[in-house]
């Protein structure tokens, strides 16, 4: 197993694991960007995101697709991890354990002291994963989301 860096050539694999990972999360309908829409992305002067494959013989493992916040308490960036990923096919080899590993090289090396990610309420799975690896649920906050309409009636007053 191989761990690179994603490629505008890999969009549609992107895509692919994108649309997997919002199946595995039920709600399957939820997922509107499109190959081109992150190839065009990844081409860009300073894409909105950076994303690590892991790979096996030219067969896609999962996928790590994060980018960087800011902590004003710290003054430096950090990493978020947007989404991780591996299909059920795959698990059981340490594959989520390499693409974190390899996530967590690029956060120290770019001088990043943390790393962030929500996991969902209902996924004990991920959290038992997480919770293994050294990370710890922050309790005391709650993740919130401004979005769509209402985002843009706010926008609008």
């Amino acid at each position: 197993m191989m761990i690179r860096d994603a490629t505008s050539a890999d969009a549609t694999t992107i895509f692919e694991l994108i649309s997997a990972l919002a199946k595995y999360e039920k709600d399957p309908d939820a997922v509107v960007t499109s190959p081109a829409a992150l190839r065009l992305q990844l081409e860009s002067a300073n894409p909105p995101f950076e994303c690590v494959l892991a790979e096996e013989e030219g067969v896609a493992l999962g996928f790590a697709l994060f980018f960087h916040n800011y902590s004003t308490w710290r003054g430096r960036p950090g990493v978020y991890l947007e989404d991780l990923f591996v299909p059920p096919e795959h698990r059981g080899r340490g594959v989520g354990f390499a693409l974190l590993k390899h996530l967590a090289g690029i956060a120290v090396d770019r001088g990043c002291p943390r790393m962030e990610f929500a996991v969902l309420n209902w996924n004990e799975l991920a959290m038992d994963f997480y919770r293994e690896i050294g990370a710890e649920p922050l309790t005391e906050w709650t993740l919130w989301r401004l979005s769509d309409e209402a985002l843009e009636a706010l926008a609008r007053q």
